[in-house]
C-alpha cells in the first residue's frame, strides 16, 4: 500500500474510534467488535488485495506493540482499583481474595487444561502445548473494560470496600496480575523446547516462578511508594505533582517501573501493576487519580485502536492460514468450557473478609465466563517464539489469533447484557441480607 493510503486508513480509524462509543452504546456490542470488523473490511479492500500478513515475519513489530499496549493498560487497571492493598494489614490481604483465588486455581487449571488438550488428544507437541496453555490462560486488561471497574473514584470513607462490586473487582484485579504471572509458565515452554538451564525445575521454581515474581513485585511497590510520596507529601511544592495536576506521571512510571525491574531480572508487567497499586493506596482521596487514569485510558484506547484494526485486517492476508480443526477445538474448549469451569470452581466456598458467603451461584457465572483473550496472548506469544524455535509456530498463531477474535465477539455481545442483568438483581437486594 502507498504512504498516501496508510494515512488516509489511519485518520478514518482514528475518526472511527472518536465516534464509535456513542453510535454503539444502545447495542449490545462493544467498541473491539467492531474495529476487528473494520481491520476485516479494509483487508479485503481491492487495494490491500496485495498485501499478506506473516506473523513470523513481523514478530518483532507485533511483540514490541503489544508489549507496550499490555504495559499501559496495566497501569491503568492498577489506577482504577479502589480497593487498596496494604500489605500489613491481614484484613486488607483478605478483602482481595477473589484475585488470589483467580490467581492460584483458575490460573493453573486453565494452563493444564489447554496444555493437556492439545498435548493428548490433539496431538500438538508437549513445548506447543504448555505454551498454549501459558499464553491463553491470562485474562487481558486490554479488550475487558466492559466487565470491570470504570475508574478511580473518592466515594466512601478510607478503609470503606464496595462488596457490591466484587465481579468487578475480582475480573480487573485478575487481569492486572495475571499478565505478569503467566511469565513463569511461558518460560516452562521454552525450557522444554529448548533444553532446561543448570538447575532445572529448581532453577524453574526457585526463580522464575518465586524469585522473578518477587523482584517485580518489590520494584514496582517500592517505586510506587516514592513517587506517591513526592507527588503528594513531598517538601517541595515543585516535587508536588498533584497539585500541578500533571498526569504524565503515570506515563513516566509505568516506564520506569518496567524498565528497572527488567534491569534487575524481576518480571515488569507486575512491576507496573504494584506500582500503579501502590500510587492508588498512598492517597485515595485525590482526583489526580482519576486525571492519571483519563491520560492513560486515552493512550491505551490509540494503541488498542491500531491492534485490533491490524488484527482485523491480518485475519482476511493470512493470519487464519495455518488454522485447522485442533485450533477451532481449543479457541472453543477455552471460552466455553475450559476457563468458565475453573472460574467457577475457584469460588466455590468463598467467603468475604466479613465472614459472609461470598459470590453467589451466578455471580461465580459471570466471573468464571468473562476470562476475556486478547492482547496479552498476542505479546506472550511473539516473545516465547523469538526466544526459542517452536515447530508448530505458525499454527500457534492461527490458533491463539482464532480464540482472541472467538472471545472478542462472544465476550464482546454478552459483557453488556450480563452485567445489567447482575446490576438490575442487585438493586431489589440492596439494604437486604443477600440469600447465598
Amino acid at each position: 500500500m502507498s504512504p498516501t493510503l496508510v494515512y488516509c486508513l489511519l485518520g478514518a480509524a482514528l475518526l472511527l474510534a472518536a465516534v464509535l462509543p456513542g453510535v454503539i452504546r444502545r447495542w449490545a456490542l462493544s467498541a473491539p467488535i467492531v474495529l476487528v470488523l473494520a481491520g476485516m473490511g479494509v483487508g479485503l479492500l481491492p487495494v490491500t488485495r496485495s498485501a499478506t500478513i506473516d506473523p513470523v515475519a513481523v514478530r518483532p513489530w507485533i511483540e514490541h506493540l503489544a508489549e507496550v499496549t499490555v504495559l499501559v493498560a496495566l497501569m491503568g487497571v492498577g489506577l482504577a482499583l479502589d480497593r487498596p492493598l496494604r500489605p500489613r494489614l491481614r484484613a486488607s490481604w483478605g478483602t482481595w481474595s477473589p484475585a488470589w483465588r483467580l490467581l492460584g486455581i483458575t490460573m493453573p487449571l486453565t494452563i493444564a487444561g489447554v496444555a493437556l488438550l492439545a498435548w493428548g488428544p490433539l496431538g500438538v507437541a508437549l513445548p506447543a502445548a504448555v505454551l498454549l496453555g501459558a499464553v491463553l490462560a491470562p485474562t487481558d486488561p486490554v479488550l475487558a473494560s466492559d466487565v470491570q471497574v470504570a475508574g478511580p473514584t473518592l466515594e466512601g470513607a478510607e478503609d470503606e470496600v464496595d462488596e457490591d462490586d466484587e465481579v468487578r473487582f475480582a475480573l480487573t484485579s485478575e487481569a492486572g496480575l495475571n499478565d505478569g504471572l503467566a511469565f513463569p509458565f511461558v518460560w516452562a515452554a521454552i525450557f522444554l523446547a529448548a533444553g532446561a538451564p543448570a538447575g532445572g525445575v529448581w532453577r524453574w521454581v526457585g526463580w522464575e516462578l518465586v524469585g522473578k515474581t518477587v523482584v517485580g513485585v518489590l520494584v514496582g511497590a517500592l517505586l510506587g511508594w516514592l513517587l506517591a510520596w513526592l507527588a503528594f507529601r513531598s517538601t517541595r511544592r515543585s516535587l508536588r505533582l498533584a497539585e500541578a495536576e500533571e498526569p504524565l506521571l503515570a506515563v513516566a512510571a509505568l516506564l520506569l517501573s518496567y524498565g528497572l525491574a527488567e534491569a534487575v531480572h524481576g518480571y515488569g508487567f507486575l512491576a507496573v501493576f504494584a506500582c500503579a497499586v501502590t500510587i492508588r493506596s498512598v492517597e485515595r482521596m485525590s482526583d489526580f487519580h482519576a486525571a492519571m487514569h483519563g491520560a492513560v485510558e486515552r493512550l491505551e484506547t490509540l494503541l488498542t485502536l491500531v491492534l485490533l484494526l491490524g488484527l482485523g485486517f491480518a485475519f482476511t492476508r493470512g493470519l487464519l492460514a495455518n488454522l485447522d480443526l485442533r485450533g477451532v477445538v481449543v479457541g472453543l474448549a477455552l471460552v466455553f468450557v475450559v476457563r468458565p469451569l475453573a472460574g467457577y470452581l475457584a469460588f466455590l466456598g468463598h467467603r468475604t473478609r466479613r465472614g459472609t458467603a461470598g459470590l453467589d451461584h451466578r455471580e461465580r457465572l459471570v466471573v468464571g465466563f468473562f476470562g476475556v483473550r486478547g492482547i496479552g496472548s498476542v505479546f506472550y506469544l511473539a516473545f516465547a517464539a523469538g526466544t526459542t524455535a517452536f515447530t508448530e509456530e505458525r499454527w500457534m498463531w492461527s490458533t491463539v489469533t482464532f480464540t482472541i477474535a472467538l472471545s472478542v465477539f462472544v465476550h464482546g455481545v454478552l459483557a453488556t447484557p450480563a452485567m445489567r442483568w447482575l446490576d438490575n438483581r442487585r438493586e431489589p437486594l440492596a439494604g437486604q441480607p443477600a440469600s447465598r
